[in-house]
């Protein structure tokens, strides 16, 4: 019954901050259970994405001579095998205009009929028909060959054999199609064959089937139906393979392109997984905290009820009781309506209502949600009830005049300073060269995450937000003994705008709630560092993300010219003449032998380059991109080579540098001398490993041609690249590769690239705007409310409503102007340290943060519009008769 009678005091008196208090556990539960529906959503699209990415799931590799196993019948799982003949040619020849064309060795392929359709990534056809004789496209380019054309196939010990061309065809897939199966990663080919021949499988049987050298791959695709989670799946992929293997008993071997691509993602999962750690728990803890700062607030009212209670004789006992029924009803009104509310997140950023994939991840993610919404209440309102009712006497109702004469201990010992410290420290260790956040060792089925370097931005979020806490609580120390200590006065100027000729007072009585402000302040601080590094950092990722794709691509679009064919620079004028092109800009490329390592050598024009294809500060090192393009161009035989190459080959600024480049007229490699001008880490349309850029004037000068190997297109700020694609491949025709931005993109985004943190953001981004509001306005709210009594007595001896607003506005000022300069500085330090410590998660690394001015000023305008209304409030109820307050109180 008194259970019963004190929930119903509740709801009737303290209906207001029990609501609060559920809602604070609300935001908490609601972030968590949606940054678990982000986790699943992502997981599961990373598993999706990356299988749908590889065209051929095995390639199993077959000794010369053995019979072609029935692979459907070992694996049910496999949807599509078929048998793809591999010989090795020791050169082409065409005529081309009574001239004698050959090449080098190559690869001589025999495809079964449908193998395009079953494959539809490993093969695309230029022109031609897609189900004869296939050139490569570099190879085509060579021989100078078209549909129609006749070549001669050198064959090991046989004959020449002529084949008659139907098409020429691509092959996106070169790398995986011609691995060597079985061989460890450094055994591997360093790139495709540049000759390769595509012929039906009953034309390459009839010439290479008495080739002892011939050997057959079964090419098999499966079905997906994979575990959610990239590790899992991962684990499940590479034990079928071995299954397979050992059933094969040696007579096979498995190139498990499926596994290496779940490998891959199982990283991008890991990163994913420290993204909510880094940028989704903080949010929580907020919340946690601003519910202990709300039911914090009554612990005054709580101690005086208990000790009325305890004087009609309620036990100990009875006064716990009470607690424990206050607490479940905060608990799990919040816990509920976090759930309802992350499913209503779900729906919205994800399509889905669910927490995880399955039922039973739907289940664990909402059960550990809610609990911890159980545990905040716990801790924020049942443990600080019982504490209180274990010491509560009638002596405790009295009520304390003002503040505490001693600052908390944390304060007096500097924890804040030591806490920043740490963090320094520990970023210090976590952001040295070489070390990685998440290790994926090749081969194994488990992955090490160092969770170690969570501590860092931890350590930094806390210590911040208490070191606000400090700034606040000494700018409003109490008058010393001999002298008003000069950060007072500097306050009372500050205010004076405000509050007029009251400001000294105000400063006064400011002074006495420091605690109390302190409080706020920090929490209200913490709340802006959640929402600016969470912005900030999702800006930057974006903006990396699209950086990663200009990379790769070039430009918006790129024109790749068939290798080997002449285009002179003049073809610029042909791009430019398309629909929807901005800027074309000529790009060499060619081959250069430094030492017995052949290079990329990249020839490009220093006075246009960074007009068509953004140069970041990243891609180079010793200088900005400005400064190492003005070098290159300062010197005509300047070189920018690649870490790698100065660091082997101990060079130093202005060494002379001898490169062998293949002369345009003889064909034959000639040294031609360069001087080393600096280090490029990363350059539009050069590979991963080591390159060269140089001086394209000069190359074309020593090397007796100035043919272009790909042209950098821009496009104007309203045309599509892709529509600037298709109307280049129209003007062009099929022997020039033409790729655009937004498809590269697709194509080459990690799978956490693909996901592009859009609904963590979202997630993120929403509940910031939240936590600002409930760390402004509901705590300003709160404060008013506890000095109800304080503005009563001042009106009953005669204050003005107008002398009252000094106060209340002088306060709003104070948490906004504190939260906004104190939030904002931490938050630049936190986003900092993140995208240093993540930096596995952008490719490349960003030279600048990208900052979006429109949601951060969403954020400042939804703090000043609650803490303005909150402000509002309070001096209307201050505006109520005193005598009226003070009975109520």
């Amino acid at each position: 019954m008194l259970v019963l009678i004190w929930l119903r005091g509740l709801l009737a008196r303290r209906a207001a901050r029990s609501i609060m208090t559920a809602a604070g556990i609300a935001v908490a539960v609601g972030l968590l259970a949606s940054l678990g529906t982000f986790l699943a959503s992502a997981k599961a699209s990373m598993t999706q994405r990356s299988a749908d990415r590889v065209p051929v799931d095995w390639q199993v590799d077959l000794p010369q001579g053995a019979a072609v196993p029935d692979l459907k019948a070992m694996d049910p799982r496999i949807t599509t095998a078929l048998p793809v003949g591999f010989a090795a040619t020791t050169g082409l020849q065409s005529q081309d205009r009574g001239q004698v064309l050959n090449t080098g060795p190559g690869q001589v392929l025999g495809l079964p009929p449908g193998y395009a359709t079953a494959f539809p990534g490993e093969l695309r056809t230029l022109t031609g028909r897609p189900d004869g004789v296939l050139l490569a496209q570099q190879t085509a380019a060579n021989l100078h060959a078209a549909p129609g054309s006749t070549i001669t196939i050198h064959r090991t010990g046989l004959p020449d054999a002529t084949v008659v061309v139907d098409g020429v065809a691509e092959l996106p897939e070169a790398d995986s199609l011609f691995q060597k199966v079985g061989a460890p990663v450094g055994a591997q080919p360093q790139a495709p064959p540049d000759n390769v021949v595509l012929l039906p499988a009953a034309t390459w049987h009839r010439l290479f089937d008495t080739d002892t050298r011939a050997h057959t791959q079964v090419h098999a695709r499966l079905r997906h139906d994979l575990p959610a989670d990239p590790a899992a799946a991962y684990v499940q992929e590479t034990g079928t393979t071995r299954n397979l293997e050992q059933r094969l008993a040696g007579a096979g071997l498995v190139g498990d392109n499926l596994g290496a691509a779940l490998g891959a993602a199982r990283e991008d999962a890991a990163y994913a997984q420290m993204l909510f750690l880094f940028l989704g728990v903080p949010g929580a803890v907020l919340a946690a905290l601003l519910t202990a700062l709300v039911a914090g607030s009554a612990a005054a009212r709580r101690r005086a009820e208990q000790a009325l209670l305890r004087t009609r004789g309620a036990s100990r006992r009875t006064l716990i009781t009470l607690a424990l029924t206050e607490a479940s009803l905060a608990g799990v009104t919040g816990a509920a309506a976090g759930l309802a509310l992350a499913a209503l997140t779900g729906r919205l950023a994800f399509g889905a209502t669910g927490f995880g994939t399955t039922t039973a991840t739907t289940a664990l993610w909402g059960a550990t949600a809610a609990a911890a919404g159980l545990l905040i209440a716990a801790l924020t309102v049942l443990l600080p009830a019982v504490r209180d009712a274990r010491t509560v006497a009638v002596v405790t109702a009295r009520r304390a005049i003002g503040p505490p004469r001693r600052a908390p201990a944390w304060l007096r010992y500097g924890l804040d300073l030591w806490l920043l410290g740490l963090s320094g420290l520990v970023f210090w260790i976590t952001s040295r060269n070489n070390y990685s956040i998440v290790l994926v060792p090749e081969g194994l089925p488990t992955i090490s995450v160092s969770y170690w370097a969570f501590a860092g931005p931890a350590l930094l979020w806390l210590g911040g937000g208490m070191l606000a806490w400090r700034v606040v609580h000494m700018l409003l120390a109490p008058r010393g003994r001999d002298a008003e200590p000069l950060r007072r006065r500097f306050l009372t100027r500050l205010l004076r705008p405000i509050a007029g000729p009251l400001a000294g007072t105000v400063t006064t009585t400011l002074g006495g709630q420091r605690n109390l402000l302190a409080r706020t302040v920090a929490l209200a601080a913490l709340a802006v560092v959640f929402a600016a590094s969470t912005a900030v950092f999702g800006a930057t990722y974006r903006q990396q993300a699209a950086a990663d794709a200009q990379l790769t691509n070039g430009a918006d679009v790129t024109v790749t010219e068939s290798p080997g064919a002449y285009v002179p620079p003049a073809q610029e004028k042909a791009i430019a003449a398309a629909s929807g092109v901005s800027t074309v800009e000529p790009l060499q490329h060619r081959f250069a032998y430094v030492g017995s390592d052949l290079q990329d050598l990249y020839g490009v024009r220093t006075s246009t380059i960074a007009r068509t294809t953004h140069l970041q500060d990243a891609y180079f090192s010793g200088g900005t991109a400005h400064d190492l393009i003005a070098r290159l161009a300062h010197r005509p035989d300047g070189v920018l080579v690649s870490q790698e190459t100065a660091h082997d080959f101990q060079l130093h600024p202005g060494d002379l540098l001898r490169l062998r480049l293949q002369d345009g007229r003889t064909k034959q490699y000639r040294t031609v001398t360069f001087h080393y001008a600096g280090v490029v880490k990363e350059f539009p349309t050069a590979p991963r490993d080591s390159f060269l850029v140089a001086n394209a004037s000069y190359i074309a000068n020593q090397t007796g041609t100035d043919t272009v190997g790909s042209f950098l297109v821009g496009t104007h700020g309203g045309a599509s690249p892709p529509a600037v694609a298709a109307a280049l491949r129209s003007r062009l025709g099929p022997q020039a590769q033409i790729t655009d931005l937004h498809t590269t993109r697709k194509i080459i985004g990690s799978s956490l690239t693909a996901v592009d943190l859009g609904g963590l953001t979202r997630i993120e981004l929403g509940y910031a705007l939240a936590l600002i509001a409930f760390a402004t306005g509901v705590l300003l709210a709160l404060g008013f409310t506890e000095r109800r009594r304080t503005f009563a007595l001042v009106r009953t001896l005669g204050a003005r409503p107008r002398q009252l607003g000094a106060f209340v506005w002088a306060e709003v000022a104070l948490i906004l102007t504190g939260a906004a300069a104190l939030g904002g500085l931490v938050g630049w330090a936190l986003t900092h340290m993140l995208v240093k410590v993540l930096t596995g998660v952008f490719d490349p690394p960003p030279d600048h943060l990208a900052v979006p001015w429109t949601y951060l000023a969403a954020v400042a305008g939804t703090a000043v519009a609650v803490m303005v209304a909150a402000a509002l409030v309070a001096l209307r109820a201050a505006r109520r008769p005193p005598l009226t307050v003070l009975r109520d109180l």
